[in-house]
């Protein structure tokens, strides 16, 4: 089983070019980056910022529309699921798919499940929602979205349609990983997030796991034109 991609370093030149202050795709870069280095203190006693900064980069990714739940409600809604982002251990934020071992793997698959139970109720669609709040906050998954779904299932080599996130879906983008490392890791050491109040380069990296989401996300795009 093969998932190596000759285009993924293109692919995703296409998305990083859009990568400026003021573009919805920097929302990413202001998210990940506010949660990853807030302390769980300064997430609690500012939750209206945190329920805003989330908020903020679910709607510039779509999850806002006229068909989402979530349009029906305030920002105070997230505030459950910020209570729980701020108990985590900062140690969750060194996951990424090179390190896809049995234990984060079922790390992952646990946070989906706290997650889920704290914003979704009925039978409101989750997979593509939960799976970018987990991009936007931990950076550890790429969010399953309709292009990523499209473009893996596409090049998958197994029967994997990315329609729910579980082991053997995560397995399989550790796969494509390790089969196109040395173009994702150069990605990620290139790609910097962006900090909100300079609009400059802050110094951190990109996830691995945002490198993947870029190219499947483009790729699927690119495909449905």
């Amino acid at each position: 089983m093969s998932y190596f991609q000759s285009d993924v370093a293109e692919t995703v030149h296409q998305f990083s070019v859009k990568h400026c202050p003021d573009d919805r795709y920097a929302s990413f870069d202001y998210c990940y980056g506010y949660f990853k280095k807030t302390s769980s203190q300064q997430l609690r006693e500012d939750m209206e910022k945190s329920c805003l900064v989330l908020g903020f980069y679910l709607a510039s990714w779509g999850m806002m529309r006229g068909s989402s739940f979530l349009l029906g409600h305030s920002i105070k809604y997230f505030e459950p699921l910020i209570e729980y982002i701020a108990e985590q251990d900062k140690s969750i934020w060194d996951i990424d798919v090179d390190n896809y071992n049995e234990q984060n793997m079922d790390i992952i698959l646990e946070i989906y499940k706290q997650c889920k139970e704290r914003l979704i109720h009925g039978n409101n669609a989750h997979l593509t929602l939960i799976t970018k709040i987990l991009l936007g906050v931990f950076g550890f998954v790429p969010a399953f979205d309709r292009y990523f779904k499209d473009a893996f299932s596409s090049i998958s080599t197994s029967k994997c349609g990315y329609s729910v996130c579980n082991k053997n879906a995560l397995r399989n983008i550790h796969q494509f990983y390790l089969d196109n490392q040395y173009e994702v890791d150069s990605l990620a050491d290139k790609l910097k997030i962006l900090d909100f109040t300079t609009g400059e380069s802050s110094g951190l990296r990109y996830p691995k796991a945002k490198v993947i989401d870029m190219y499947g996300f483009t790729k699927g795009l690119n495909m449905s034109k």
